[in-house]
């Protein structure tokens, strides 16, 4: 399996390589195939073994000879042809059904997430209505149409590790505290319910 790999990158570079050596050439233009069958013809017929450096080798000369037509630059969805595919039909993400050309392209330069803790803050001895789980509540009752992610609810709480949120949002969920919408995503539940009275000690 390392010697395929191995061998993979070897030609990949020997691609980049050449469409490097003439200027303006994309290097999608560059046939694997092509260098794939070189390398074997070479191996076989134990020629061109070696080549003066700087200077494009046998492989490198013969994908530039064939190289591709230009990558048409498209967009479309991936759709599920088969009828009877166990795959669930896509949804609707705003994509074209049939390749259309690229006219513009929009870059956005989203900020780092922040790091979540690593350890949780116990938070047993804090008053009920500051605790996580009353919180979590008054989060998702003020906006109940929204489906909130794991990783959200835990950057808004900011004292708990995400592994604690998981397991705490799903035994919230088991106690019908809240709702889960999906995997890893909770809301309001249709009955808001009330804060939890002050558990007491015996």
């Amino acid at each position: 399996m390392w010697t395929l790999l191995t061998l993979y990158q070897v030609l990949r570079t020997a691609m980049v390589d050449a469409a490097e050596s003439r200027p303006g050439t994309d290097p999608d233009r560059c046939g694997f195939t092509i260098a794939l069958q070189t390398a074997h013809d070479l191996v076989v017929q134990a020629a061109s073994i070696t080549t003066q450096p700087g200077r494009v080798g046998v492989i490198g000369q013969r994908v530039l000879a064939g190289l591709l037509p230009p990558r048409r630059p498209r967009v479309s969805t991936r759709k599920v042809k088969s009828p009877i595919s166990r795959y669930n039909e896509r949804l609707e993400d705003g994509r074209p059904d049939t390749s259309r050309q690229v006219t513009e392209l929009a870059i956005t330069i989203v900020e780092p997430e922040p790091d979540l803790p690593t350890a949780s803050h116990n938070d047993r001895h804090t008053p009920p209505a500051d605790r996580r789980r009353q919180r979590v509540l008054d989060l998702l009752h003020a906006d109940p149409e929204r489906h909130w992610h794991t990783r959200d609810l835990a950057r808004h709480v900011g004292d708990i590790a995400l592994g604690t949120m998981y397991r705490q949002l799903d035994r919230w969920a088991g106690q019908g505290l809240i709702d889960k919408t999906g995997p890893a995503t909770y809301a309001s539940p249709t009955h808001p319910s009330t804060p939890l009275p002050p558990a007491r000690i015996r």
